[in-house]
């Protein structure tokens, strides 16, 4: 997959259990330079879609990706925080028509040992690369669209 190289990508990531919810920034990297990534940090997983909607009213990507690590911690179900996180990233993009990505993990059975560590720190490399595919390919399908918007092949799907 070719991608231009002004494609911009903002990358929001929450700093609870940062050393593993960094990885997904590396993964992501892997796939796409550096030069087209913005890396935001925010507090938690909470924070993300507020700070997703900020970037996106700023009309300077072309999708944002944002990444937690959510468990549960004994105060809030870690459930209700990952679909409130989700339904907010998700309104976001919604609401200025940019694609917003979520690498936002819920294990059922986290425990923090380093075999745990390790096997969720490799996860997240993989699902930034996930990520980083399908900014790409999101982008490249909303650009195609927008071409065919601009000439006569949109007639045809508006019509129907």
């Amino acid at each position: 997959m070719t991608h231009d190289s002004s494609t911009r990508f903002a990358f929001v990531r929450a700093r609870w259990h940062a050393d593993i919810v960094d990885r997904s920034l590396d993964g992501f990297t892997d796939v796409i330079d550096t030069s087209q990534v913005d890396v935001f940090d925010v507090p938690g997983a909470f924070e993300l879609p507020l700070m997703a909607q900020r970037l996106a009213k700023t009309g300077r990507y072309n999708a944002i990706v944002c990444a937690a690590f959510v468990v549960d911690g004994g105060i809030y179900r870690h459930d209700f925080v990952a679909r409130t996180v989700v339904d907010g990233l998700m309104r976001v993009g919604l609401d200025h028509d940019l694609p917003v990505l979520s690498v936002s993990l819920t294990p059922h059975h986290y425990q923090e040992t380093d075999h745990h560590n390790a096997i969720y720190r490799d996860h997240f490399i993989t699902k930034g690369r996930e990520a980083a595919q399908a900014a790409l390919s999101i982008t490249e399908a909303l650009d195609a669209f927008s071409l065919k918007e601009n000439g006569a092949e949109i007639s045809k799907i508006s019509a129907a």
